[in-house]
């Protein structure tokens, strides 16, 4: 088992990230990353359906598409993404959430009292705070969410509010949830609100401690070389994020 936080902010370089390390390598990743502002929508949602393009384009918010199934998702410098990737477990199923367990445990040793959704999310006091998506293969999974901390909710709502009034094409519709930020809920119950960069390494701290492991893991050379090209030929290119 390794532990990787990106120490790229690049969307494009942290989602090719993900399908290399379920695609090219047999190794146990968690892998933590921070985003730039971005939207990303699942494998099989139309971009007009899902996006206000004209908003996204003025604030200089990239649409990305990523391998996994689900609805759309804004990023932003407020929020930690998490993703699990494994090989399949004998006689258990791809569809658990179990593999939110390391994060639900983590929080709540941090006195933030989530639960798990109907859709395999998180809430906390009504609000949604992490949705996730995964993607399986015959002999790997990927499982994969976000977190909001201390997120731009207007750029969120602005940004995942499409302007056509019906959907253009037959492709996958996200489902609108509530949202709310952690740190509006550190907040809320006078707790200690610290800044994002803080969140977030006491947060990866606490995985490490999940998973009883020491240390973070970097990417080698190898690994960045091929994770850049798959940045280029795929996650950047508009074949990929707007083929629907």
């Amino acid at each position: 088992m390794k532990l990787i936080f990106s120490p790229s902010r690049s969307p494009s370089f942290n989602l090719a990230a993900e399908e290399y390390f379920f695609s090219e390598s047999g190794d146990e990743i968690v892998f933590l990353y921070v985003n730039d502002p971005c939207v990303i929508i699942g494998s099989n949602q139309s971009v007009p359906n899902e996006v206000d393009q004209d908003f996204c384009v003025l604030n200089s918010i990239e649409i990305i598409r990523r391998l996994s199934g689900g609805g759309a998702v804004y990023h932003d410098q407020g929020n930690i993404n998490y993703c699990f990737i494994h090989n399949k477990i004998p006689d258990k199923s791809s569809l658990s959430a179990d593999f939110l367990m390391p994060v639900i445990q983590s929080l709540h040793s941090m006195q933030i009292p989530c639960e798990i959704g109907k859709r395999k999310d998180l809430w906390l006091n009504g609000y949604k705070i992490s949705g996730t998506a995964s993607h399986v293969s015959k002999n790997r999974e990927l499982h994969h969410g976000t977190l909001l901390y201390n997120t731009d909710l207007g750029k969120l709502q602005n940004a995942l509010t499409p302007q056509v009034g019906k959907p253009l094409k037959k492709a996958t519709l996200s489902v609108p949830s509530p949202v709310k930020n952690i740190r509006t809920f550190l907040m809320e119950n006078d707790r200690y609100t610290p800044a994002e960069s803080v969140f977030f390494q006491l947060f990866s701290q606490k995985i490490l401690e999940y998973f009883q492991l020491s240390e973070l893991t970097e990417f080698n050379f190898n690994e960045k070389d091929k994770i850049n090209i798959l940045q280029e030929q795929k996650y950047s290119n508009n074949e990929w994020n707007f083929k629907i």
